[in-house]
């Protein structure tokens, strides 16, 4: 009887037949959907594709748990509600919270750099990134280095809006993430530090960069872009955690075709340029499939007459589905922004009783001063919002109104007459305005401005009190027009002139808003900048860092300051807690700001009930730095001629003075500086600093200062001598 197994010719041709089925599937499904831009260029590890994890190492959180023993997310869970279940320390034990290890990186040190880095602690292990994008794998309980990895980065780049900084990473999958400035993505082993793959999200050249820290969920990779100010176009991307290989992009402009496309001109092309950045890690709802971000300002930021309508989806909550990045709703929070006034601070999600039902909410609080309170199944206001006319101004195009949410404002939002009196000063003549006041010819002066309301400090939830916890700063800004601005590639393109109003303070605030009502329970007022993130935990604690180098400690419920600890740089970014072996622990990365200008540092401060570390004693944590490349730094001493000069000023300067001395974010126009105009007063100001401005005396030589003030005084200035 004949056999009726197939022959060895016929398998194979069956096999042939079904691979080549595959390939053209792969081919079909890529071409079709056009998952892979012609710039996204991959480099794996070799020993990546043939090797698995074993066992997975990462985040054991549950799709909906609190941050406890673990601080696995930068915003602590899924939902970036920076709460943690860990009730050791308590606003009754408190008072014996003291420094257990303090750790010298030896990064991101110089002015240049900020500091606003999330720490991530995953099986013992803190992870943590600086300013110059430098990764460290600490000993969460000892302090000590296990590895470290130094991206080579080109440090000429000039498309940097707002400093040098990363946000942090995220982990997942035995790998751990993070998204670079020259906007690369990359991944690394998680127990060696050993770079794994990376692949490269955008062209830095063209304006992108990547500063928030990504966020690892099910398998994918989630990172936003940067680079508002250069008239990129805005986008999310999801990558795959094994190789790298991008799985959906959703563009946060639409083009001409798509949906919401009708809210930009259809005669001209101001889409393309029309900025949409994502400053903040997203959140994510398992339950829903949804996944969740704020998208930053239009471009030019200041200059809206050339792209009328509403300029979807810039300055709007978006959210997505998760698995394959289609759109779900969105909720636009300042329609056509001409004030750079963009939602910069993460979402927050949240579940809360409201009317008898329990609601799914989101919050995220803007620089308009508000915070918007929605149904994150739909987008829809959980707290009224109100769409209301505002000041029209034909130039700019306008829109006609403007929402406005039902409740308080954390921060003001008009300059009264006894502003201009106690704060602008008698030698103020100028115009002033409210929130939504137009400007064209006729320079005006408004807040909370650009650096006001919320920035990119995250807020958060505390479910024991049903508070949102958010840092504000009440800040004057003035904006002028200057003549049509033409789109380069890679240069700014702001579209205007804003700078802050000469020696006009400003305040922080650290507000708890009442979720239910957005009404505020209290508030703290700084004499200076708010601008570090927050930790809310179930010992009835708030922690927030101070422009000084304080970390405070507030009662969750009545706002009372129950502790501080004054470290030796700024402390700029937000603090975590976790747990080893029974004691719980606060943690947080002191670096100082360039933005903020406060005095820059390299340490992680570590405290515990009972922590006994000897005054003084710092763990060197920079040492056996390896596990990728390495950056070369050259000589200190500069020769003081103008190019060198230039190289110094867009290290140490730009983020605040801006390109040209102008367009900086907290610096004034050194175009119209009477100091400028002097060689020997740019000195003296860089030397001791003055109002808001740090001293750098310990960062440059004076070399180095004769060259940035021959710099500013021969070229920016344009009566210097």
């Amino acid at each position: 009887m004949r056999n009726k197994k197939l022959s060895v010719w016929a398998k194979i041709y069956i096999v042939f037949i079904i691979a080549l089925v595959g390939i053209l599937m792969i081919y079909i499904v890529v071409d079709k959907e056009e998952k892979v831009p012609e710039y996204s260029t991959i480099t794996v590890k070799e020993s990546v594709i043939d090797s698995k994890v074993e066992e997975e190492v990462g985040p054991k959180l549950s799709t909906l748990d609190f941050a406890s023993t673990e601080w696995g997310t930068h915003g602590g869970d899924y939902y970036n509600r920076r709460y943690s279940m860990l009730s050791q320390i308590t606003s009754e034990t408190i008072g014996d919270l003291k420094p257990t290890w303090v750790s010298s990186l030896g990064s991101g040190s110089e002015g240049k750099y900020s500091g606003e880095a999330t720490p991530i602690v995953v099986d013992g292990v803190m992870f943590i990134t600086t300013g110059a994008n430098e990764i460290f794998a600490l000993d969460a309980k000892t302090g000590e280095q296990i590895w470290a990895y130094t991206p080579n980065i080109v440090q000429e780049m000039d498309t940097v809006c707002c400093g040098w900084t990363s946000r942090g990473v995220a982990v997942g999958d035995g790998k751990v993430y993070a998204g670079l400035l020259d906007a690369r993505l990359i991944a690394l082993d998680q127990k060696t530090g050993e770079l794994l793959w990376e692949t490269k999200v955008a062209e830095w050249e063209e304006g992108y960069t990547v500063t928030s820290a990504p966020l690892y969920y099910n398998g994918n990779v989630y990172t936003g872009v940067s680079g508002g100010e250069y008239g990129i176009r805005g986008r999310v991307m999801a990558y795959d955690s094994d190789l790298g290989r991008e799985v959906w992009r959703f563009y946060t402009i639409p083009g001409p075709a798509d949906m919401d496309g009708d809210t930009w001109p259809t005669d001209n092309n101001a889409w393309l340029t029309g900025g949409g950045p994502v400053w903040n890690t997203p959140a994510v709802d398992p339950e829903l499939g949804y996944i969740y971000f704020a998208t930053g300002n239009t471009a030019p930021d200041l200059d809206g007459s050339n792209r009328e309508g509403d300029n979807l989806y810039a300055n709007s909550i978006v959210a997505l589905n998760a698995e394959n990045g289609d759109y779900v709703w969105h909720f636009q929070e300042v329609h056509h922004d001409i004030w750079d006034m963009d939602p910069t601070n993460p979402v927050v999600l949240y579940d809360v009783e409201m009317d008898g039902k329990m609601r799914k909410g989101l919050g995220q609080a803007g620089k308009t001063g508000w915070v918007y309170f929605l149904d994150r199944t739909d987008g829809t206001p959980l707290v009224g919002i109100e769409e209301k006319p505002v000041p029209q101004l034909a130039e700019q195009k306008t829109a006609a109104t403007q929402p406005f949410p039902i409740g308080d404002a954390f921060v003001p939002q008009t300059i009264m007459e006894e502003d201009v009196k106690n704060d602008l000063g008698p030698e103020f003549t100028g115009e002033t305005g409210s929130i939504f006041t137009p400007f064209w010819d006729v320079p005006i002066t408004l807040k909370p401005g650009p650096f006001g309301g919320a920035n990119w400090p995250p807020s958060a939830y505390n479910p024991d009190t049903e508070y949102f916890y958010v840092l504000g700063n009440d800040h004057y800004m003035s904006f002028a027009r200057q003549e049509d601005e033409a789109f380069e590639e890679g240069s700014m393109y702001v579209g205007s002139i804003m700078q802050p109003v000469s020696n006009a303070p400003t305040r922080g605030t650290v507000t708890a808003i009442d979720v239910k009502t957005n009404k505020i329970a209290w508030q703290k007022k700084w004499d200076t900048l708010a601008y570090s993130g927050v930790l809310t935990t179930a010992g009835n604690l708030v922690f927030v860092g101070h422009n000084d180098g304080r970390l405070i400690a507030f009662n969750a419920k009545t706002g009372d300051e129950v502790w501080e600890y004054k470290m030796d740089a700024g402390a700029n970014a937000p603090s975590i807690t976790y747990e080893i072996d029974g004691e719980q622990y606060i943690a947080i990365y002191a670096a100082g700001n360039a933005l903020a200008g406060s005095i820059h540092g390299d340490k992680v401060y570590t405290f515990k009930l009972g922590g006994a570390l000897p005054e003084g004693q710092i763990i060197d944590a920079s040492a056996k730095r390896g596990g990728g490349d390495t950056t070369t730094v050259g000589d200190s001493t500069v020769s003081a001629n103008i190019d060198k000069g230039i190289t110094l000023y867009d290290a140490n300067c730009l983020a605040c003075h801006g390109n040209q001395g102008a367009n900086g974010h907290n610096g004034p126009n050194l175009q119209k500086s009477e100091i400028a105009v002097s060689k020997e007063a740019v000195i003296e100001r860089i030397t001791n600093g003055k109002n808001g401005m740090p001293s750098f005396k310990e960062t440059l030589t004076t070399e180095e200062m004769q060259a940035v003030a021959d710099y500013v005084v021969t070229v920016i200035s344009p009566l210097g001598k």
